[in-house]
């Protein structure tokens, strides 16, 4: 693929497109017609170009695509008339902060607390260490599936599902109609959910070589060692993304097969505003 990469996120009756320094973001709204908002992105790596360097800029783009992702739900929230208001930007730090707290317990503390269970078994750091990676990786699978159970997130699933049809579109160098886009498929290698499932991966690697301390000691490292995992993970599915290599494309499929749970067909008029989304970042003809 040799074009600028394109990014993007479903969002409420919408979804969100990220591309040559603006996003924007497109929504149906209840009486059918589609707002679309776009702004400029100011990256920290911008400023400091050391960011944009490899194992650097993971961390950078986890970062900013959570600060993003928070903004365009709430416009998204708002024009699809869910919320009267749109989050300041204090209320959006708040939000953010509270998600990374119940990420924490959810996906850290209790798989590191319980993998205690199996002490009974051995004492083996590098055993121990699996066995937390299972039990995070079982709660991830029982937390998506238990979210897609409900009808507003299948419908999330759904946008999500015709931003990666877009973007494969936009990727094949194909006019973006909805007859184009329909064609192309819904599960795309540099998925989030693909990147989260190598995230938890090469977690278990990373932090097998800190053996295994007492539980607090463990909770505070692998908090600490997130950008190094999240840098990681970037740089495989950024490869994986680009590479036609037979095994690198086996060792991805998991996270394509995963996308099955987060992604659904979507219909033409979600379609028509994943299209929206994307045409309002893409350059104009005559720009640079």
């Amino acid at each position: 693929m040799d074009k600028p990469i394109v990014g993007g996120q479903a969002v409420i009756e919408g979804v969100m497109m990220r591309g040559f320094g603006k996003t924007a973001t497109a929504v149906r709204e209840p009486d059918g017609h589609i707002a679309i908002e776009v702004k400029p992105v100011n990256s920290i790596a911008d400023r400091y170009p050391i960011l944009k360097k490899p194992f650097l800029r993971g961390s950078v783009t986890l970062y900013e695509s959570l600060v993003l992702g928070m903004r365009s739900l709430s416009y998204s929230a708002r024009m699809a008339g869910e919320e009267d208001e749109q989050l300041t930007d204090r209320e959006m730090a708040l939000t953010i902060a509270l998600a990374l707290v119940l990420a924490s317990v959810l996906f850290i503390a209790i798989p590191t607390g319980s993998a205690k269970l199996f002490h009974s078994i051995t004492e083996d750091p590098f055993f121990l260490n699996l066995m937390e990676g299972a039990l995070r990786l079982i709660i991830f699978l029982g937390y998506l599936l238990a979210i897609s159970q409900m009808k507003d997130i299948r419908r999330v699933f759904q946008y999500h599902g015709a931003e990666h049809k877009t973007i494969f579109c936009y990727e094949a160098n194909q006019p973006l109609t909805v007859e184009n886009v329909q064609k192309f498929p819904r599960l795309h290698p540099r998925c989030g959910t693909t990147f989260l499932l190598i995230v938890m991966l090469v977690s278990i690697f990373v932090f097998a070589f800190l053996g295994w301390p007492d539980l607090w000691l463990r909770i505070t490292s692998r908090i600490i060692l997130l950008p190094v995992v999240a840098g990681i993970s970037y740089e495989i599915i950024r490869l994986a993304a680009r590479s036609e290599n037979v095994l690198i494309r086996a060792a991805i499929a998991p996270g394509l097969w995963l996308q099955y749970l987060t992604t659904r067909p979507p219909d033409d008029e979600m379609v028509e505003v994943a299209i929206a989304s994307l045409n309002a970042v893409l350059p104009t003809e005559g720009s640079d």
